[in-house]
């Protein structure tokens, strides 16, 4: 799919402790690049803004009679990505966006967990230095619990 560039209003950008929504408004009525723009919804898409360039979901495209709004959810590792775009919110900006080569089903987030191998036989190896379910029922059992 080509690249949608388009002249929008960055809303606002919006953080929670799981997520990043990204929000964008093209004013009027007449919207360039409608049918990519739904095509693109519910997947992920690159998102250029400026010299950030980020992964997010399209999470929706909603319209009404003043605007077309426009969210994101971002992905990944844009963290860093996304805290300099903080600034530009408020502005009229100008937004390209691109299908991503990926579906969200293959899109995989870090995620906190132990690091481990899997052998060619099947069975897991993880570092030596990981605390086993022994070792979880001797802390229990140490004396510096509450009586």
């Amino acid at each position: 799919m080509a690249k949608v560039e388009l002249n929008v209003l960055f809303k606002k950008i919006q953080k929670d402790d799981k997520k990043e929504v990204l929000e964008f408004h093209i004013l009027g009525d007449d919207v360039q690049y409608k049918s990519e723009l739904i095509g693109m919804a519910g997947s992920i898409v690159i998102l250029e803004l400026g010299d950030v360039k980020l992964s997010a979901e399209m999470k929706s495209i909603q319209r009404d009679s003043k605007k077309v709004v426009l969210k994101f959810e971002a992905k990944g590792d844009s963290e860093e990505k996304t805290i300099k775009l903080y600034p530009k919110a408020g502005f009229n900006v100008k937004l390209s966006l691109e299908q991503s080569q990926m579906s969200i089903e293959e899109f995989e987030e870090q995620h906190e967990g132990i690091e481990y191998q899997v052998d060619g036989d099947g069975s897991v190896s993880v570092a030596p230095d990981q605390m086993t379910i022994e070792d979880v029922n001797e802390t229990e059992n140490d004396d510096d619990l509450l009586d």
